[in-house]
């Protein structure tokens, strides 16, 4: 059974009534308020007030306030006047039917304002999609009037395009007959001349033939005597080029001759040694792909196959070289290691900050590969290359010290491999 609050205040003026409950330290998440234009009810377990109010007041604009561990009730009066109690005698069966008809009327009001957001939640929906259906139909009809103004264009310019085309071919037309017309007044005219000119014709000829035999029969008379006979030996440089000696670039043709007769090897090994293998395994970097599968399950030996067949594939991928080595460091063979770690510094270049990432792993991998040879001081040059690289790289910082301190007798165990 709830314990009943004694101790609340009350107090009033003309228009309004307030009532202050004290909330026993309960949280305020925790208290239940009730309250129509007759009845109010403050229930926090285990307390409970209950008042049936004198008068009537205006349940529309009951405030409620909650802090400093009370409860605050703001009860508007609906006439203006001072009540003589705050709360009705009565007996305990009409404060039922006052309680449960406050009840009744509360839930009622309760679901009215459920039903009424739910209405105002719906037109709010309704007006939402009615505006989003008018923006998209806006949208559908201004690409519409795009796509029209773009189809009338269109038509215009072919209408425009045919026009020309009509007349260009009537312009042709009427050149093909100027034409026709031209070469028959020419041929008229010849046919004419022939009729009219044939024994001026064969005078004219007759003058030609006795004045060429006249200039013939004196340049005869002028002719100088022959100039003795010799012959001149003319050698010529071998050149693969067809273009002389004096346009080539010698280092660059040397070069480009190089370049080829090593792709042509590579081809016929491909051809005599690799024609077993599927078409994705003569892909360099899915063999690379394989390799660094094989690198992270541990497999050494399965990852150097498949990096030494990459580079059998294309060998100009400095990533091979180093991977390969870094498996060579794994499995112990260290000069295999700083054989492949030389090769992939030779085709990182020129150094630029985008291969610098790939510069700093061979150099540490061919300096840790020295040091596990115990030759320390070239092994130091590494790392320092390396550190002049990336000067921030505190694992690099680390290994450099502790191979002075070995060249300085001060340390034992050499730097591990830096990634």
């Amino acid at each position: 059974m709830p314990l009943v609050v004694m101790d609340y205040v009350w107090t009033q003026t003309e228009t309004t009534l307030y009532i202050n409950v004290p909330l026993k330290g309960t949280n305020a998440g925790k208290v239940d308020i009730v309250c129509t234009d007759d009845y109010l009810k403050v229930h926090f377990p285990p307390y409970l007030f209950e008042a049936f109010l004198f008068e009537p007041v205006d349940d529309d604009r009951i405030a409620v306030r909650v802090a400093n561990g009370c409860a605050v009730i703001t009860l508007p009066k609906r006439t203006n006047k001072v009540w003589k109690h705050l709360m009705i005698s009565t007996d305990n069966k009409e404060k039922m039917e006052i309680r449960q008809r406050a009840l009744l009327k509360y839930h009622e009001k309760l679901s009215s304002e459920s039903r009424n957001k739910a209405a105002k939640q719906q037109e709010e929906n309704k007006y939402a999609l009615e505006t989003v259906i008018k923006l998209e139909k806006e949208e559908r009809d201004s690409i519409q009037k795009i796509k029209d103004t773009e189809q009338e264009k269109t038509t215009q310019e072919l209408a425009a395009w045919h026009f020309r085309q009509q007349q260009k071919a009537e312009q042709d037309v009427q050149l093909k007959l100027q034409n026709q017309k031209a070469k028959a007044r020419q041929l008229r005219t010849e046919t004419e001349r022939q009729k009219c000119g044939p024994p001026n014709q064969e005078k004219m000829k007759l003058d030609q033939r006795s004045n060429s035999n006249a200039k013939s029969k004196k340049a005869q008379h002028e002719l100088p005597p022959p100039r003795l006979s010799g012959n001149i030996q003319v050698t010529f440089t071998p050149r693969i080029f067809p273009t002389a000696l004096r346009e080539s670039r010698l280092p660059e043709e040397e070069e480009w001759l190089r370049k080829q007769a090593e792709t042509r090897r590579k081809v016929n090994v491909d051809v005599g040694e690799l024609k077993d293998l599927k078409e994705e395994e003569r892909n360099p970097y899915w063999l690379k792909d394989k390799g660094d599968k094989c690198f992270a399950t541990g497999d050494f030996l399965g990852a150097v196959n498949a990096y030494s067949l990459a580079i059998r594939v294309m060998g100009k991928i400095p990533a091979l070289h180093s991977n390969r080595a870094a498996c060579h460091l794994k499995l112990r063979n260290f000069h295999k290691a700083i054989e492949d770690s030389s090769q992939a510094l030779d085709l990182l270049t020129p150094p630029v900050p985008a291969n610098a990432a790939a510069r700093v792993r061979a150099f540490v991998r061919r300096g840790s590969a020295f040091c596990e040879l115990q030759a320390y001081p070239e092994g130091l040059q590494d790392f320092l290359a390396a550190l002049k690289i990336d000067p921030n790289n505190e694992a690099l910082l680390v290994d450099t010290q502790r191979i002075r301190d070995i060249i300085q007798g001060s340390a034992v165990n050499p730097p591990s491999e830096t990634e």
